[in-house]
C-alpha cells in the first residue's frame, strides 16, 4: 500500500501534543512527539509491535516547522520512527520520501542495526537521478521512547581543575574486552567501564578523566560488512542523543540507557570524569550516493550543507562524505539540545569534539566566532564543561591548532609531531621540544590562554600505538582490505633498527627505554596530558595504525601480555606529577628572577646546556643539538591554591639527551641548590644517590633524568 493511502489508526487517540522538547519524551501517562521539518507537508508517526506491526499516526499539529502529538498510554520500551511526505526534487536540495522509515534525530535511545539494500535509498541503483518507493522499515533499526527516570543518589561531577586534569583515552570495547577479571558476559560493555578492576586500574595510573570514544548510536558501512570487517571506531553517527547498544549488556530495549547512567555514576564515585568523542560534523547518510536513514528523508537542505550551485551533492569536510549545517539554526539546536542533554540528564563531564574544525565553517572559510562557538559560550550548562577540540578537517584552512576560543582546549597536533621527532632524533628540533614542553605559549598565550588549553598527546587512537611507535617504520594495515594504502603514512616513527618483533635485545631495550622518554616527556610537560589506552601496557596493534575497522584482537587490550614494568614506571611518573604542581602550572613561565627569602634569586625556568651554561642563541640553533636540562623553580609558580595561598613546590632539573651516545651533565650552582637527587631515570634501575651542586653526572643515550632540589 503506498504510505499517502494510510490513515491514523482508528484505535489510537493522539492528541496535539507540544513542540518542545523535540523528540520523544514520556510523562507517566504517555509520550509526546515532535519533530522539526521545514519542508514537511505532512508526518506520520510509525509505532512498532514486538512483532514488527507497524500503526501510523498523523502527527496532528505543527507551530514553527515543529509537527507534534501526544499518544496516551505510550510507554518506555515503545519502537517508533517517522515518514516524511514532502518533495522530492534533489537538483532543490530536497529528498522527502514516505517510504522511508526514519529515525528521530533526536532518539534518546535506538534499537537493531540496518540492514543493507536497495530499500534503504531514495534513488534506484545505477541511477542517481531516479527515485526508489520501495519501503525500508524491515531494514531499519527503530528509535524507541526511554524511561528519563533514574537514581543518581548522590552523584555530582568532579570537575577537576584542567592544570590537575590528566585523561585517559579508551574505547569501550577495546579496554575491556580480554580483561581476566570481568566477567565474560559484561566484557566490552559499558558495565565493564565501571567494574572496580579497570576503576583501580585507572586510579593507579592517577587517571582523573576518561575519554571515550563514540558512544553515540552509529552504523555500520555496508561496504565494511561485505569485506567482514565493522565500524569499530564509531565515527558514523547516527543519533546523537542515543548511547550506542553494541556496549551494553541488557537485553532491554532502552536499557543500555540506564546501563550508561550506571556506569557515569560508579566513574564518579571514584573521582573519575567521563569524557565524550563526539561526532557532530557529519552522519552516517553519507553522500548523495548515501542511503536515506534520517536527517536526509526528514529536511536535507536545513541539516546538510550543500553545494550551491547544484544542492544535489554535499559540501564534504570530513571525508566522509557530508558536513551537519552548522549555519541553519535547526542544526545548531540539535547540536546544543544533544549537548545539554549528555551533562544534564547523562551527567558527563566533557567533550572532544572530533573534527571540530568542520563546525566553524558558516560559509566557506574557518569562522573562529561561528554561531556554533558563540552558543556555546553563552550557554550557562554547556559552557561550563570541558570542550576539547581536535582543531582540524580536510577542508581548505582546516588545520587550526591555536585558533579556537578562549574557554575551548585543543588536541595539541604540534606537541605530538614535535615530541616524535626529538625523540628520534630529527635535527633542528630542540627549540620547538622546548615550547611544547613548557606549555606551548606560542599557540595559546596571545589568546589569553594558559597553559592546560594545550592537550599534550604522544598517541591517539588514530595511529601508531606508543609500542609500535618505536618498532615500526612502516604502516602495515593490509588487514583492512584496502592494500596498505589507508592510514597516515608519515608517521614520525622510527623502529629503533628492526622492523616489528625481534629476539635482538639491544633493540628491544631501546625501545623500551624510549617508550619511557615519551610517557616522562607527556606527563612532565605543562598542559593537560593524555594517555591513549594500552600505551602504559605496551600495547600493539602490530603496525596497524588505523585499527577504525578492527573490532579483534588487533585492536584490543591484551591484558595477558601486558608489560607490567612499564605500566609501574608510569605510575611513577604520574604520581611525581600529581605530587608537584610545578609541572601543572596555571600559568607560562616568563623566565624572570624569583626572589626566595634567604636564598639568591633564580628564575622561575633556566635553560642550560649540558656544561651547565645558560643556552645561548647558537645553542638552539645548532641543527646538530639533541641535549638540554630545563630547570623548574618551585617557588616561582604564580598560582594560588584554593585558600588564596602562594603555591611553593621543590625545585627540579630535567635532562634530556636525544643522542645516541651518553651526554654529560654539569648540576648547576648552588645559587639554584646545594644538592640534587635523582627521581627519575629512564635508562636504567635509578641511582638515587643525591649529587652535590655543580657535579657531573652522565645521562645515557637517548634517556632523561629528572632531579629534585634538595633543601641544605
Amino acid at each position: 500500500m503506498n504510505p499517502a493511502e494510510r490513515t491514523t489508526e482508528p484505535e489510537l487517540e493522539i492528541w496535539r501534543g507540544k513542540a518542545y522538547p523535540l523528540g520523544a519524551t514520556y510523562d507517566g501517562s504517555g509520550t509526546n512527539f515532535a519533530l522539526f521539518s521545514e519542508v514537511a507537508e505532512r508526518v506520520e508517526l510509525c509505532l512498532f509491535d514486538a512483532d514488527g506491526t507497524e500503526k501510523r499516526l498523523v502527527l496532528p499539529e505543527v507551530d514553527g516547522f515543529v509537527w507534534h502529538g501526544f499518544v496516551p498510554n505510550v510507554e518506555p520500551g515503545q519502537h517508533y520512527g517517522y515518514r516524511v511526505y514532502g518533495p522530492y526534487d534533489p537538483a532543490t536540495g530536497h529528498r522527502c520520501n514516505p517510504n522511508k522509515l526514519l529515525i528521530d534525530p533526536y532518539a534518546k535511545a535506538i534499537d537493531g542495526s540496518i540492514d543493507w539494500g536497495q530499500p534503504l535509498f531514495g534513488y534506484n541503483f545505477g541511477d542517481p537521478d531516479s527515485r526508489n518507493d520501495e519501503d525500508s522499515a524491515a531494514h531499519m533499526p527503530k528509535s524507541v521512547v526511554i524511561n528519563p527516570y533514574f537514581d543518581w543518589g548522590t552523584d555530582r561531577p568532579p570537575r577537576h581543575e584542567y592544570a590537575d586534569t590528566v585523561i585517559y583515552e579508551a574505547h569501550v570495547k577495546g579496554l575491556t574486552e580480554t580483561h581476566p577479571d570481568i566477567p565474560e558476559q559484561i566484557r566490552g560493555t559499558y558495565s565493564a567501564v565501571a567494574h572496580p578492576v579497570i576503576i583501580e586500574h585507572l586510579k593507579s595510573l592517577g587517571v582523573t578523566a576518561i575519554e571515550l570514544m563514540p558512544v553515540h548510536h552509529f552504523v555500520d558501512d555496508s561496504t565494511l560488512q561485505e569485506k567482514g570487517l565493522s565500524n569499530y571506531w564509531g565515527y558514523n553517527t547516527i543519533g546523537f542523543l542515543a548511547p550506542d547498544p553494541r556496549y551494553s549488556s541488557s537485553a532491554t530495549p532502552g536499557g543500555h540507557v540506564q546501563e550508561f547512567k550506571a556506569m557515569v555514576r560508579a566513574l564518579h564515585e571514584a573521582d573519575i570524569e567521563v569524557i565524550l568523542d563526539v561526532v557532530y560534523n557529519h552522519t552516517a547518510e553519507g553522500n548523495h550516493m548515501g542511503p536515506t536513514l534520517s536527517m536526509r528523508g526528514i529536511d536535507n537542505a536545513a541539516y546538510y550543507r550543500l553545494v550551491d550551485d547544484d544542492k544535489r551533492y554535499y559540501m564534504d569536510y570530513t571525508g566522509t562524505g557530508n558536513s551537519l549545517n552548522v549555519g541553519h539554526p535547526h542544526s545548531l539546536q540539535l547540536i546544543m539540545d544533544s549537548l545539554r542533554y549528555w551533562v544534564l540528564e547523562m551527567h558527563v563531564d566533557g567533550f572532544r569534539f572530533d573534527l571540530a574544525a568542520t563546525l566553524a565553517r558558516e560559509f566557506y572559510d574557518v569562522d573562529r566566532l561561528s554561531s556554533f562557538f558563540e552558543l556555546v559560550q553563552q550557554d550557562p550548562t554547556v559552557s561550563q564543561v570541558k570542550l576539547i577540540a581536535e582543531p582540524w578537517d580536510v577542508g581548505p584552512g582546516g588545520y587550526q591548532v591555536g585558533n579556537f576560543p578562549p574557554q575551548w582546549t585543543e588536541w595539541n597536533g604540534k606537541y605530538r609531531d614535535t615530541v616524535r621527532d626529538y625523540w628520534r632524533g630529527e635535527p633542528a628540533t630542540l627549540d620547538e621540544f622546548a615550547s611544547r614542553l613548557t606549555g606551548s605559549s606560542d599557540l595559546y598565550e596571545q589568546t589569553g590562554r594558559r597553559p592546560f588549553a594545550s592537550i599534550n598527546f604522544v598517541t591517539a587512537h588514530d595511529g601508531f600505538t606508543l609500542r609500535d611507535l618505536v618498532s615500526y617504520n612502516e604502516k602495515h594495515n593490509e588487514a583492512n582490505g584496502e592494500d596498505n594504502r589507508d592510514g597516515e603514512s608519515n608517521n614520525k616513527s622510527w623502529n629503533c633498527g628492526a622492523e616489528g618483533p625481534t629476539t635482538d635485545e639491544a633493540v628491544n631495550e631501546l625501545r623500551a627505554r624510549q617508550q619511557r622518554n615519551f610517557l616522562t616527556t607527556l606527563l612532565l610537560s605543562q598542559g593537560v596530558p593524555m594517555i591513549s589506552h594500552g600505551d602504559e601496557l605496551g600495547r600493539t596493534q602490530g603496525g596497524n595504525n588505523n585499527v577504525y575497522c578492527q573490532d579483534n584482537e588487533i585492536s584490543w587490550i591484551d591484558w595477558a601480555a601486558a608489560d607490567s614494568e612499564l605500566m609501574e614506571f608510569t605510575r611513577t611518573v604520574s604520581a611525581l606529577r600529581a605530587a608537584h604542581p610545578v609541572f601543572r602550572r596555571r600559568r607560562f613561565f616568563d623566565g624572570r628572577p624569583v626572589r626566595q627569602a634567604g636564598a639568591p634569586s633564580a628564575p622561575d625556568i633556566a635553560w642550560l646546556a649540558p656544561d651547565g651554561s645558560d643556552m645561548t642563541a647558537e645553542d638552539w640553533e645548532t641543527g646538530y643539538a639533541k641535549s638540554m636540562a630545563v630547570y623548574l623553580n618551585g617557588h616561582g609558580i604564580p598560582d594560588l591554591d584554593v585558600r588564596g595561598q602562594q603555591v611553593v613546590d621543590d625545585s627540579f632539573l630535567l635532562c634530556f639527551n636525544a643522542h645516541y651516545e651518553p651526554i654529560e651533565f654539569a648540576l648547576p650552582p648552588k645559587d639554584f641548590a646545594a644538592q640534587w637527587t635523582p627521581v627519575i631515570s629512564t635508562a636504567a634501575n635509578l641511582d638515587d644517590t643525591p649529587l652535590a651542586a655543580g657535579a657531573k653526572v652522565t645521562v645515557e643515550a637517548r634517556a632523561v633524568l629528572v632531579l629534585r632540589a634538595e633543601k641544605d
